[in-house]
This record gives structure tokens, sequence and C-alpha cells, in this order.
């Protein structure tokens, strides 16, 4: 592999303008098809939901029962009173605050419908009387319609009169784009601030986010042409430009740095792109081509818009490694001798120090620092070392034990807004009406005289408020019943009626039950979600320890790694139920808290942290791997790979914390919560079980953590990842003549 990359380095840097023509003709390309098919109008949005499920079934088997109900919910809006006094809404001044209120939404534009709370046939007032409900319908309305007529409905509660209380519910509320925040912006900033402190070169911190923003930009437009061709659901394009970004700086980082200490070894310049794209390339290879396989892994979930999410970002990761390998030779082509900081910059022949190994930094045995010192504490104290590092994770990881997750949040994301508000005085006042189950009873010698038996043994199950019969299909052997649940849709007494319905679903002779409605879809989804978290994380542990095991040729160093990526992947659990959940930082992240956590956030956090866990892996391990096989003894090739490999490292990571903690500053909650997670879980892997555990694992294993069978060893492809055919190939005479050039 080695070999390979080296001529592709090469080739880039003799012939620049060739890959920076290839470039603009694929970014022109993407561009050119969005453009052509944007104009063609949208092909329409992916649907969110999980054909599989019980309720899905359910919902399918009643539309070919009854289409005349269709499957979609009429868009409405309920307008929840109060008076502010305390006083009953019976009372004659407030109900004639409410009369006048509804007089004035009975003008919205395309209002279909105005209920009456106080109608004798159908009265919406809670028990105690405090509380009043109006439904506003509506018939099918655009989007500029929904929006004009729930800006209308905003106008009527600011004039409802003083002393009256108006909220607004239901599902005409538009939950628009969140608002630009300055986070992420910051976070780019802050990342080239560090970009500068670890090269000490403007023109070289320059290179690597400019390579990573261009790399970005080309994964997003391609995602998005792809969108404009075919549907794809709104949250695909999440992963994308965070996780693009993150990797594409560490990526160019690792190169950069690698081509840094070629230039310091007396190679040419040209010469060091090549070796560069060789050795360090094969690791970025490597890394890239774990985070996509870890992201294209998301199929096993067999959930479309997870899949979407997964497939745009190993795009974004696909172009960022691409870029590093061909566009990035070009720039340190160009830069030359100006990628090191100014002080360095002398003829060759005064600057070259000669090493007996032939690698770069090989003087770095003199050195000292905070990170070799760090490294030889470690190495010294490895029992002590390792119960401090698995007692911080295991503590950040407790309240994983807590864990609720939720497919959707009812009454919107936000829990200050007037939906949200209105939605949570109707649960408070009128239990789970909001969020009906709507069940299907069918008996094969006909329904109806079983209605009554159905009716009452759905309301005998605990959880239960009221049953609603409802119609009857045409052939008579299907019944339609709602089940209005005492509780809210994700309250777990509500999850367990539905488990309970399933139970007893042949509970009276002859009848058979399904449930079905938004709530039971909401339930359904979010356990569908639990159990591909399951199978993702096995296939994720197995991926590692196989991709490991040939990178590394060892059965140890994989176990422990894939180990401490599970302790990762726990404390940025812990730390998202502490934060999302039980909303311990509400005063830093503006993105809603105190809810249940999004159920797709777990299975996100193990894919992406796995890719993450296995760039970090590779980063230090490679160094070591190389110091051992020079013939260091083991607790040496500890020290020094860990010293030349670590800066690098802790650059990378604290670039990846500082983007997505940017990101976590988004009031858009799914992608507030996987930033926030992202940056608990790259702290963890890089600084604890990268920087801690695997140095004092690795020291107590000895020479055994390199052990491999060898009938193994024998049929294992050699990926050659330290660059050793690079070594072995004679230096070309243009090659010697122009290491006596001065370099550019």
């Amino acid at each position: 592999m080695a070999t390979f990359l080296s001529l592709i380095g090469r080739f880039s840097a003799r012939h620049r303008l060739v890959v920076i023509g290839a470039w603009l003709l694929i970014v022109t390309v993407l561009i050119g098809t969005l453009v052509i098919a944007s104009g063609q109008g949208s092909p329409g949005t992916a649907s969110s939901s999980i054909p599989s499920t019980q309720s899905s079934q359910a919902l399918e088997r009643m539309s070919q029962e009854f289409p005349d109900l269709g499957t979609s919910t009429p868009a409405s809006l309920q307008l929840v009173f109060q008076s502010d006094t305390g006083a009953a809404v019976t009372d004659a001044a407030v109900t004639a605050q409410i009369a006048g209120v509804l007089t004035d939404a009975a003008g919205i534009p395309d209002i279909a419908f105005v209920s009456d709370p106080f109608d004798a046939q159908k009265p919406y007032i809670s028990q105690d009387g405090s509380t009043a409900v109006a439904t506003l319908s509506f018939g099918d309305l655009s989007a500029d319609q929904q929006k004009a007529s729930y800006q209308a409905a905003l106008t009527v509660q600011a004039d409802a009169p003083d002393g009256l209380r108006v909220e607004i519910g239901g599902n005409l509320v538009p939950l628009g784009a969140p608002p630009a925040g300055i986070g992420e912006g910051v976070g780019v900033i802050v990342a080239f601030l560090v970009l500068i402190l670890t090269f000490g070169s403007l023109l070289a911190a320059g290179a690597n986010l400019l390579i990573a923003v261009f790399g970005v930009g080309v994964g997003l437009v391609g995602v998005l042409a792809y969108g404009a061709l075919t549907p794809i659901g709104d949250t695909t394009i999440i992963l994308a430009p965070m996780l693009g970004l993150a990797v594409g700086i560490d990526y160019s980082l690792f190169i950069l740095t690698r081509f840094r200490a070629e230039l310091r070894t007396g190679r040419n310049v040209e010469d060091s792109v090549a070796r560069t794209t060789g050795t360090a390339g094969s690791s970025v290879v490597f890394a890239g081509l774990t985070v996509i396989i870890a992201l294209v892994g998301l199929l096993v979930a067999n959930i479309s818009f997870i899949t979407e999410m997964g497939i745009a970002a190993a795009f974004a990761i696909l172009v960022s490694v691409l870029m590093a390998l061909t566009l990035l030779p070009v720039l340190m082509r160009t830069l030359g001798r100006r990628v090191l900081p100014k002080k360095e910059r002398t003829r060759r022949t005064n600057a070259v120090e000669t090493h007996t190994d032939g690698s770069p930094d090989a003087h770095s045995s003199t050195r000292t620092g905070f990170l070799r010192s760090w490294g030889t504490f470690v190495v010294a104290h490895p029992v002590r070392s390792l119960l401090a590092g698995v007692v911080v994770l295991v503590i950040v990881a407790a309240p994983i034990l807590s864990m609720k997750t939720a497919f959707s949040i009812p009454g919107g994301a936000d829990p200050t807004s007037t939906q949200r508000t209105a939605y949570n005085l109707i649960i408070d006042e009128f239990g789970g009406v909001q969020s009906p189950l709507v069940v299907l009873a069918e008996a094969d010698g006909g329904i109806t005289a079983q209605t009554t038996s159905v009716q009452d043994a759905l309301a005998g199950l605990p959880g239960v408020q009221m049953v609603v019969p409802g119609p009857i299909s045409a052939d008579g052997n299907v019944a339609l019943l709602t089940v209005i649940p005492a509780e809210g849709p994700i309250d777990q007494q509500t999850k367990d009626l539905v488990q309970q319905i399933r139970t007893d679903a042949d509970s009276v002779p002859g009848v058979h039950l399904e449930v079905t409605g938004e709530t039971a879809i909401g339930i359904d989804q979010d356990q569908a979600l639990q159990d591909a978290l399951i199978r993702y994380l096995i296939v994720i542990v197995v991926i590692s320890l196989v991709l490991l095991i040939v990178m590394f040729r060892s059965l140890l160093i994989p176990l422990i790694a894939t180990l401490g990526y599970l302790l990762s992947v726990g404390a940025s659990f812990g730390a998202s139920v502490a934060v999302f959940q039980w909303d311990w930082l509400d005063a830093l992240i503006p993105a809603p808290q105190g809810d249940p956590m999004m159920s797709i956030l777990p299975i996100l956090l193990v894919g992406v942290l796995f890719g993450l866990a296995m760039d970090y892996q590779v980063f230090l391990v490679s160094r070591i791997q190389e110091m051992h096989n020079t013939g260091m003894s083991p607790k040496q090739a500890i020290i020094e790979g860990f010293s030349r490999s670590g800066p690098v490292l802790v650059a990378a990571a604290t670039i990846m914390t500082v983007v997505f903690a940017g990101f976590a500053t988004s009031t858009f909650p799914i992608a507030a919560s996987i930033a926030f997670g992202l940056v608990v879980g790259v702290m963890a892997d890089a600084f604890i079980v990268r920087l801690i555990l695997m140095p004092a694992l690795m020291s107590l294993l000895g020479s055994a953590a390199w052990w491999l069978p060898k009938w193994l060893d024998r049929l294992l492809p050699n990926l050659d990842m330290e660059g050793h055919a690079l070594d072995e190939r004679p230096e070309s005479e243009a090659d010697k003549r122009e290491a006596l050039l001065v370099s550019e």
C-alpha cells in the first residue's frame, strides 16, 4: 500500500495543474447536476418511518379496510385557555373573553372550522373547570399558507384580553429551521488557532484548513446533488459537515506533520511528499476506511433515514481522504519548506540531521516535554494509571443507567415554546387525548356482535382513560376503536399499554387486535432503534477486531483497543443523559433539554465514535509499532512512539473537540446532542483511553502485546503501513542531484 500511495503523492506533486483541474471538474459536474436537477423541481422528501414495525403494518391494514379515513392527520391548532386569576373558564367574564378570542380566530386565513369548548354535546373543559380547549381545523394547506395561518394565530394570541392565558398547540405549528448560530464558526476559528500553534507556520495551518473546508464543500454539494435527484430525509446531512470538517482537518494534520518531519531529514520536497503520502497516507487510508465502514455499517439497522445519514457522512469522509492523498500533496509541493517555521528554513546542507535509522525524528529519543514525561510516567506506573482512567470513565458513564429515549418529542422540541406549553396543559388536564391509540379488532364471522366485549376488555387495561368505538369496515369484519391513554405518548405507562394490548390481542374469543396510530408508531420506532443498536454494536466490535488485527498483526492490542472504545461510548452516553435528559448544562447549551434523548442518538454515536477511536488508535499505535519493529524494548517503544505521535493525537483531538463543541451550541436538538456526545466521546477516547489506558495496558503486557499465532500471521496480508518498501527502493540519479539543491 505504501508504494502505491507514494506513487500517487509523487504524481500529484509533479502534475499539480492536472490534479487541481480534476478536482475543479468534479466540483463543476456536481454543481451543474445540483443546479439542473433543482430547476426541474424537488423530488420530495424521503419518509422517516420504519415500515417493518407492527404499528406500521397495522396502519397499512387500516388504510385498506377504511380507505375513506386516510392515514394523514388533518392540519389543526388547539387554543388552550386558562384564567390568570384562577377563575374557572365557565365564569361568565372568562367565557366572554374566550368567545371574543374565538371570534377573532374565525378570521384566520384558510380556516375551515372553529370548535366551541362550551358545546353541550362535545364540551372540551377540564373537570376542575380551569382549562378549556378550542380546535381550529384547516384543509389542505401549502407551506406558505401554513405559515400565514400560524402567524395569524399568533396575532390572535397576542391580542387576547388581559387576564386570559392563551397557548397554541397542534400540528400546524411549523417546526422551522433552527436559527443560524456562531458556534460552528467559532469552532473553526479555534481549530485554526490550534493548527497555528501546532505547526508554528501560518501557511501550514492555512493549507490544513483549506483542504478540510474544501473537502466539506465538495462532500455537501455531492450529497445535495444526489438529493436533488432522489428523495432524501431532512436529517441526511446532519453528520456530513461536522464529520467531514473534523476528519478533514485531522487527516491533513497527520500528513502535514509527517511531511515536515521528512523535510527535516534532508530529503528534497518531492521525495518528502512521496514518502509522506506512502507512510502517513497509509494510516489515513486505513483510518478513513474504518470510519466509512462504520458509517456504511448503519445499513444493519435497516432504517432508511439512518442509512442515509451514514452514507452521506461516509461520502464526506471519502472526499476528505481523497483530497488528503491528492490535493494536499499539490499544496505540499507548492509550499515546500515554507511549511516549516521560519527559523528552520535554511539550506538543506546545513539543516540535515543525520539519522542512523533513516526515519524522521529519529533524534526524538533525546527529546523532553510534557507528553514524553507523561508517557514515561504511565509506563512506569501502569496499574495506577489504568485504575484512575477506568474509574473516571465509569463515573462519567454512570448516568447511562437512567437513559430514556423517544423517537420524537411530542409538543415540539423546545420545552419553553407555546406549543409545548399547550401540549403539557392538555396532558395535565385531559390525559392522553392528544396521543390516542388506534385499535383494529377483526373477527372472521363479523365483528359487530363482539364490539362491546372488545371495548370492555380494552377499558379494563391499566393506563386506559377511555375507549371510543369507531366505524366498521365494509365487509363487517373489522372495527376501529380509539383508546385514550391516561398519560402522554412517551410515558412508560403508555408504552406498557401498547405492549399489553398486543399481549392480550386474542383475549376476546374469535377476535384479534392490532394497535397503530402515531403514538404506537413512535413507540415501535423507538424500540426498533434500540434493537438496531444492539445489532450494530456487535457488528462494530467485530469490524474493530478484524481491522486492527490486520493492521497491527496482534490479537491483544485490538482487544484492548475495542474495550477502550466501549468505555468511551459509555462515557459519551452517560454525559449526554446528564445534559440532555437531566438538564445539567442548560445555561451553556441553548438546545432544549430535560426530555428523553432522541432514539437515533445512541446508534449514531456508536458509529461515529468507532471511526474516530480507530483514528486515534492508528495514529498512536502505528508509531509504537514502528519503534517496536526497529528492535526497541516494549516499554521503550511505547515511550518513543508516544512522544512522537502524542502531539499529533492531542492536536487532532483538540481540533475535533472544538469543532464538535461549535456544533453543540446549535439550537437544533438532534445536531446539538450528536455534537455534544462526540465532544465527550472524543475527549474520553483520546485523552483517557489512548493516552492513559492504552500505553498502561501495553506496558503491562510487554512483548505479549504483539503476539500473533504463526498460522494467522501467514494468512494476513502485509499492508506495509510503515513504508518498508519505500526504504528498499533505490534513489534515482535525478533525486540525488536534487537533494544537493536548496529546497523550495
